[in-house]
């Protein structure tokens, strides 16, 4: 195997609503890709000798944006050519992407048998709530980046109590989407629910006083949607539209239908801040004979 193969992590943003998600689309979708497939392509731009395959950590659905999700790939240059340095490599794909709304924040070279999902320690997702506005009252600049209710006030001491009860080791079950993959264990591990005051740029120079409320959610996995419908079933709550009993019932049924319909928060709300990892698992090995290259099966979506 040629010694200049590189495994690059990095780190990106997005807004989603340009997006179809964050993974890949059938090639005779049109109409919307996914921000794999722009990715990818800038990858391709680089002019590598192996095929771009992006192994992204996080899957986020339409419309979802994000602040900092992870991949990693491999890239070997021709003729041997030494690797990318890292911030040349930020450089270069960000050049690539500037037609569309995807960043790379950093990249860190990482051993060839780095992870991108299976070595995240946590992902971290922020749900942004706007109140007592009107869609036609509301800035433009944060329509696509909260969920805009007409509601004045939530009862968020409510909020809490209900989402106290969805934090440590429970079986999500309730909370998966109908005809999701049956076969991705429900069991998940809540380690920070909070609702705390939200803030906003935009707004602090708006013609009129908007409340935001920020929902932050931290788990080492979650199920497809699962932080949408833990929003949307904790907004409810703050509306008196469910009490924290009741929504301690619907995670106790263990079962999608005991989910009420409607409730799931929409997605453009939503944003993915963080993914972490151990510093440990980026150290290099020493010399390149070191390293070998492993593969493996991707384990399902977080």
């Amino acid at each position: 195997m040629h010694n200049n193969m590189t495994r690059y992590l990095i780190f990106f943003q997005y807004v989603g609503n340009k997006y179809s998600g964050v993974v890949k689309v059938p090639p005779q979708q049109l109409n919307k890709k996914g921000v794999q497939d722009h990715l990818e392509a800038a990858i391709l731009r680089l002019r590598p000798v192996n095929p771009a395959r992006l192994t992204v950590s996080s899957r986020t659905d339409a419309g979802v944006h994000a602040l900092c999700n992870s991949a990693h790939f491999d890239l070997q240059r021709k003729d041997d050519q030494e690797p990318f340095t890292e911030e040349i490599l930020v450089d270069a794909l960000n050049f690539h992407l500037r037609e569309q709304q995807i960043r790379v924040n950093r990249a860190v070279r990482v051993p060839l048998d780095f992870h991108a999902r299976y070595r995240a320690q946590s992902r971290t997702y922020l749900y942004r709530v706007a109140l007592g506005c009107s869609k036609y009252q509301f800035p433009l600049s944060e329509s696509e980046f909260c969920w805009n209710l007409c509601n004045t006030e939530l009862d968020v001491d409510s909020m809490r109590e209900a989402a106290a009860m969805l934090v440590g080791t429970h079986d999500f079950s309730s909370f998966r989407v109908v005809n999701s993959d049956p076969i991705k264990d429900p069991i998940k591990t809540m380690d920070q629910i909070s609702i705390r005051p939200g803030t906003s740029f935009t707004c602090n120079h708006f013609y009129r006083d908007i409340t935001f409320w920020e929902l932050t959610f931290r788990s080492r996995s979650f199920l497809f949607r699962q932080v949408r419908r833990m929003a949307g079933a904790l907004v409810a709550v703050g509306q008196g539209r469910l009490t924290p009993l009741s929504l301690k019932k619907v995670l106790d049924a263990r079962d999608t239908m005991a989910f009420p319909p409607g409730l799931s928060a929409p997605a453009h709300g939503l944003f993915l801040t963080n993914v972490e990892y151990n510093q440990q698992d980026f150290q290099l090995p020493t010399s390149p004979s070191d390293e070998t290259l492993t593969t493996s099966t991707d384990p399902p979506a977080a």
